[in-house]
């Protein structure tokens, strides 16, 4: 018999790619979402808006394996307005479906977190799991909150939680920061990055779903949070390199100085952040998800490709 797996958010960036890998699996699922998009006999589909609908309970019968996707997945620094809305759908949303979960038998729940759960980093090295900071922002307090009540409900019952914190994630479909900068970089407006050795680390979304699919079929992943990388460490100048290469314009002769972009940074609080993110340093270590087994198969080269 089939391992019958439910996503819970699988039309997203991330969801899509995980129900297409699971699907070309031939395994059976359900998925909840919150507008229709089956695309195969193997998926059986639920619609519910998140934390308005009630939770469709017969999604959970005959589940193995639960994948929570669902939440808001934008960090943004005016987020603390909306801290209610974060908290639902970051927090309470997780906790229902677990909770759910739990009283229908599911032997294994997967939560999909983030890096930024694990705190600001203060340093150039390469974080582990066990640095655990006070997170910042809303986006990351709130997933670090979910971990903390998902795992205690792994504790008291006998489904197993894990939790995979994925970086920066990239690929074809990506949004927000990755995209504009990438359409820039098309249009010829964005301009040449410096050469500095900022750490960067970063995921392809075909390899991200491949680790959720690892760490659902491995029993050694139980109980534990893992963060996800491609094994690498990318600097800025990689990362726009790169682009220049996936877009097909040559890479310009000249770069913008570094000190113009700490200049632009003196004039405001959101142009500060806004610098930070391109050019400061986020760098963790997947040495843990690794010990499982898991490789990255794709590469910066990769951005616009996939095979699944």
């Amino acid at each position: 018999m089939k391992k019958r797996y439910l996503i819970v958010g699988s039309s997203g960036f991330i969801g899509s790619k995980l129900l297409a890998l699971l699907n070309s699996s031939n395994k059976s699922i359900n998925t909840i979402n919150r507008s229709s998009q089956i695309t195969s006999d193997n998926i059986t589909e639920y619609i519910c808006t998140l934390d308005q609908d009630e939770l469709p309970k017969e999604a959970f019968k005959g589940v193995e394996v639960v994948v929570h996707l669902s939440g808001i997945a934008h960090d943004m620094t005016d987020a603390s307005i909306m801290e209610n809305t974060y908290r639902k759908l970051n927090i309470n949303w997780a906790i229902r479906v677990a909770s759910v979960a739990v009283s229908y038998n599911v032997k294994k729940f997967i939560y999909l977190s983030s890096v930024k759960a694990g705190g600001k980093q203060t340093s150039d090295k390469c974080y582990t799991e066990n640095d655990q900071y006070v997170p910042e922002g809303v986006y990351g307090k709130t997933k670090r909150e979910a971990e903390l009540k998902l795992l205690s409900i792994g504790d008291k019952s006998d489904m197993n939680v894990s939790i995979i914190r994925p970086s920066l994630v990239y690929g074809p479909g990506a949004k927000g920061n990755l995209q504009f900068m990438l359409s820039g970089i098309r249009m010829g407006w964005f301009p040449p990055l410096p050469k500095i050795k900022n750490k960067r680390s970063m995921i392809h979304v075909d390899d991200l779903v491949r680790a959720i699919m690892l760490v659902a079929e491995d029993d050694r992943s139980n109980g534990n949070i893992f963060i996800a990388t491609d094994g690498n460490t990318h600097s800025s100048r990689d990362l726009y390199v790169a682009m220049c290469g996936v877009v097909g314009r040559e890479v310009p002769g000249w770069t913008v100085p570094k000190v113009f972009f700490e200049i632009v940074a003196l004039f405001s609080a959101k142009y500060r952040y806004k610098v930070g993110k391109l050019l400061g340093s986020e760098c963790y270590s997947s040495e843990k998800l690794e010990s499982l087994g898991f490789k990255a198969r794709k590469d910066l080269r990769d951005m616009n490709e996939t095979s699944i």
